[in-house]
């Protein structure tokens, strides 16, 4: 199935997306195989990846799925060996995968910074280092690629109640950058680039909101969205699912073909204002 997207189209281009059974993941999933990608969708949520892959498939878009836990670099290798059966070729990964945890910084404990740190920092690392070595040349695809990491605004800005997650976010802003530069000068024919939602219209979106309200900022969930957008977000309103994936396409596309180590910020101006 053919689409109009003209430079922003994904024709011939095979894509992973990580954390794709839901949220941004999904959305952008579908919007790469909309694009014209054969898109892999993983998550640790099998089941829901098979239900979206089927539905694409349904569609005549081509997608499969497969079970990946993002910490787990044996779950990464086998990922890769399924790609070579599959399409026996990899040119966008979507490093999405993430959790949120906030909370005053005081009362956050080791634990969690320990957990955050695994699922939002590590994975990112594990999930470029497999893609940059797959897509270079002499490895085992060769073709180049692009590589997109999740990261947010709170990598950007200080935000109360998000000092550990912010911390994670800015540390895959700080490895997308360090990585682009590395893969451009030793020719590996890999960009690399970091995305940063603002608060977006999700489950991990909503847990945010209830978190100013556990932290005493606000004093409900409805105060808390209408302080952002009235106060806080230039353009009023909080982001969609499909504001990311729009974004999430030029960075795949070879549109972007000159872009490498950017920070591309979607979030309605709340960090301009």
């Amino acid at each position: 199935m053919s689409n109009k997207l003209g430079v922003f189209g994904l024709e011939g281009k095979v894509a992973v997306v990580t954390g794709a059974g839901a949220g941004i993941g999904e959305a952008c999933a579908r919007m790469f195989a909309q694009a014209g990608a054969a898109v892999m969708l993983s998550d640790i949520n099998v089941e829901a990846c098979e239900r979206i892959a089927a539905e694409l498939n349904a569609e005549g878009l081509q997608a499969k799925a497969i079970r990946l836990d993002v910490t787990s670099e044996a779950d990464w290798e086998a990922l890769k060996i399924a790609l070579e059966g599959w399409k026996n070729r990899w040119d966008i990964l979507l490093n999405n995968a993430g959790i949120y945890i906030g909370g005053m910084l005081e009362n956050n404990t080791v634990a969690q910074v320990s957990k955050i740190n695994q699922i939002n920092i590590e994975s990112v690392f594990i999930g470029t280092r497999t893609a940059a070595e797959s897509m270079k040349p002499g490895g085992c695809f060769g073709s180049g690629g692009s590589i997109i990491n999740l990261s947010s605004i709170a990598g950007l800005v200080g935000v109360p109640g998000h000092s550990i997650y912010g911390a994670t976010k800015g540390a895959v802003r700080s490895l997308s950058k360090h990585s682009a530069v590395e893969f451009a000068k030793f020719g590996y024919g890999v960009r690399v680039n970091s995305l940063h939602p603002g608060l977006i219209e999700t489950a991990m979106g909503d847990q945010a909101l209830q978190d100013f309200v556990d932290i005493g900022v606000v004093a409900n969930v409805d105060e808390a969205a209408a302080l952002l957008k009235s106060a806080m977000i230039p353009m009023g309103r909080l982001g969609n699912v499909q504001d990311i994936a729009n974004a999430a396409l030029f960075l795949a596309s070879d549109a972007s073909s000159y872009v490498t180590g950017i920070e591309l910020t979607v979030d309605g101006g709340f960090c301009a204002a």
